[in-house]
């Protein structure tokens, strides 16, 4: 298989074997190939390919096996200095045919690309610990909280606990066999894990290092912190199995409080919608030109003949003499007039599908695993029980939150919606049945009709994460959107997340209901996502005192009369009296009998000091005579009367004392503390 995988696969020897090995076999090929089986370089790739193992491991076609297939694509990797994904189009072709049992992987991907999820062992034992007993340790931790957890989730627990903490401890200190730290130990490894240390190749052969913060690194402390504090609970439950572990956290609570770094983030994202929103409409209309564009270049294409020349949109191309079929995305090479190949019919797929994202994300809010699972039995309708009118649903599956929800598909997103199902069908009229790859939980989903599929060499595949970013990076090259500095402007996908729920609440949509639309567990999540703009919030504060305003009586926002602010006016000239002022409220009369000296509204006047106390001394005079002649009522009243005046002066002393008072400022506490205590450092 190496022998004939390193040759020159010449067509002569791929037609004698399909004459003398088996006419039959290959003409059932080139049937189900149809007429371009000669004319694409594709498909004689793939009879080349299953002649070579015909060659190389003899019998009919009928007789070829998935290990078959494998082993050249083994020998191709080994022996071809390029062995691209397109040349495994003779194994979909074998499996269509129905050659391959029905468990038979839906394409060498399964075998070739993706491993699948690995064991708790497996993700512990790829740091290569040296400590066995810290090593079955974190095996056991793990393997306790694995029901509960996505194996995202337990992968990057994994790669936590065991590099970023036990496999750092074991390089930095040779020989530790025990998670209790000492202080100068711990206080070592979480400076460390604060940095990270980036190696770049420079022009002239040599590696720096770049030290750089790690954003990362409370999330870190806050998983290994959690690792002690589960340790220390399971202990209580299962001395035997947990209780020899259970030791203090190295980690405190308020080293992974994230309150300063989430108000950071909230500010940061929120800048970044300010500016990708009020842009967002020049972008959707930059994909729809772009993709008009991309159609005009490729139509051309098609339209020209072999080795003929044409003009497009201001630019010369070439069509090249020998070109793929017209049927394959890869169709539409050209050259331009400086030699440079374009690849127009590439361009065009990643401008529709640059398209695709931008309206499908802005118009649901969804996430981009979300979109990417959207499969044609996502569409939906429900009938209203009292119109009897249909109304269109968008089903989202369960992603990040395990939480499935609805939305209603307006006129615009029915319109994008109805267009890629359009360019997904096939000729037959159904839309294929595609098998992806979940990133989150390392498996392989079953066949679905998704929506974002297409063409990879001569394979109908899903559109990847990977391409729907590029083909958002291109797009927003071609507008030359720049943000508040000048530098051009980048949107992730998640930023149609954050600008749907703004424009939503923005637009009156109550948070709850947004809350439901986007699939939130708690209404805070969905608030944080949530921009609040000055102009949003000057309205909300005019629109609460326009509701005040009618709550209250209309009479109290009428014009005054004349007699009415005359008599307004007239009520702060009678608050003046001999002692200072009166502070009664507008309208209300005095309740004390004009008893101002007991009354707590009065407020003196300091230039009255000296009439106060007169009133003062006056009143000490009066309770002597009344003692004298036994006038108790006299006595009791005027008492409270002295208490009031003897109030008003220290009134009027304390005013005078802060009036003169001069601010020292607070002592810190080094200055005023007699010693200073050294604890012993802990063992």
């Amino acid at each position: 298989m190496d022998w004939l995988s390193r040759i020159v696969q010449s067509r002569y020897w791929r037609v004698a074997v399909a004459t003398h090995r088996d006419p039959e076999g290959f003409a059932t090929l080139e049937a189900a190939i149809g007429p371009g089986a000669h004319s694409s370089r594709r498909w004689t790739t793939a009879l080349t390919q299953i002649a070579t193992v015909l060659l190389a491991k003899g019998g009919g076609v009928g007789d070829i096996i998935v290990g078959d297939c494998l082993e050249l694509r083994e020998a191709e990797g080994r022996c071809r200095a390029k062995s691209d994904s397109g040349r495994a189009v003779f194994y979909t072709i074998l499996r269509d045919l129905g050659m391959f049992p029905a468990d038979a992987p839906p394409s060498l991907q399964y075998l070739e690309t993706y491993a699948g999820q690995l064991s708790v062992e497996q993700l512990v034992d790829r740091h290569a610990l040296q400590c066995t007993p810290v090593r079955d340790l974190l095996v056991d931790y793990l393997r306790e909280r694995q029901p509960v957890l996505d194996y995202n989730s337990l992968r990057q627990i994994a790669r936590t606990l065991s590099l970023h903490f036990w496999k750092d401890l074991e390089l930095h200190q040779p020989g530790i066999k025990s998670i209790r730290l000492d202080r100068e130990v711990a206080s070592a490894w979480k400076e460390r894990l604060r940095t990270k240390v980036t190696r770049r190749r420079q022009p002239d052969g040599s590696i720096t290092e770049l030290i750089s913060p790690r954003h990362s690194a409370v999330d870190h402390l806050t998983t290994i912190r959690a690792f002690y504090l589960d340790i220390a609970q399971w202990a209580t439950e299962d001395p035997a199995r947990w209780g020899p572990w259970a030791v203090p956290s190295p980690i405190t609570v308020a080293e992974i409080s994230s309150k300063k770094r989430n108000s950071n983030r909230k500010a940061r994202m929120d800048q970044r919608t300010r500016e990708r929103l009020p842009v967002l409409p020049a972008l959707v209309h930059a994909a729809h030109e772009q993709l008009r564009q991309a159609r005009i270049r490729l139509d051309a294409f098609n339209a020209a003949g072999p080795g003929e020349s044409f003009t497009v949109l201001g630019e010369t191309l070439t069509k090249p003499k020998h070109s793929d079929s017209p049927d394959s995305f890869e169709s539409g090479r050209a050259i331009d007039t400086t030699g440079r190949r374009r690849e127009l019919g590439r361009a065009e797929q990643r401008a529709f599908w640059a398209w695709a994202t931008v309206e499908f994300l802005r118009h649901t809010g969804a996430r981009i695993e979300e979109m990417l699972e959207t499969s044609h039995y996502s569409l939906t309708q429900y009938t209203l029980p009292d119109t009897g009118e249909l109304i269109p649903l968008l089903h989202i599956a369960p992603s990040k939150t395990d939480e499935e929800r609805l939305l209603v598909i307006d006129v615009e997103l029915a319109d994008v919606l109805a267009a890629v199902v359009a360019r997904v069908r096939d000729s037959t009229g159904r839309i294929p049945l595609v098998t992806a790859w979940d990133l989150a939980e390392g498996v392989w989903n079953p066949p679905r009709p998704l929506l974002f599929q297409w063409k990879w060499g001569g394979v109908d595949r899903p559109v990847s994460n990977q391409t729907i970013r590029r083909s958002l990076n291109e797009l927003l090259e071609a507008t030359g959107l720049t943000d508040v500095t000048g530098q051009p402007l980048h949107y992730t996908p998640h930023d149609f997340r954050r600008l749907f729920t703004t424009e939503a609440i923005l637009n009156g949509m109550p948070p709850h209901i947004t809350q439901l639309i986007l699939g939130h567990k708690d209404i805070n999540t969905t608030m944080g996502y949530h921009t609040v703009y000055p102009q949003e919030v000057i309205n909300g504060h005019r629109a609460f005192i326009a509701r005040r305003r009618v709550l209250r009586p209309s009479e109290e926002y009428r014009t005054p009369t004349d007699e009415e602010w005359e008599e307004f006016l007239g009520h702060f000239q009678r608050r003046k009296l001999g002692l200072g002022e009166c502070g009664r409220a507008y309208g209300t009369s005095c309740q004390h009998e004009h008893s101002c000296v007991r009354c707590p509204l009065l407020r003196v006047d300091p230039s009255e000091k000296a009439r106060i106390a007169e009133i003062r001394d006056n009143m000490i005079d009066r309770i002597a005579e009344a003692e004298k002649h036994g006038w108790l009522g006299d006595v009791e009243q005027l008492g409270v009367t002295l208490a009031a005046a003897n109030g008003k002066l220290a009134q009027l002393d304390e005013r005078a004392r802060r009036a003169t008072t001069i601010n020292l400022g607070m002592p810190s506490f080094p200055g005023i503390a007699s010693r200073t205590i050294t604890f012993p450092q802990q063992k």
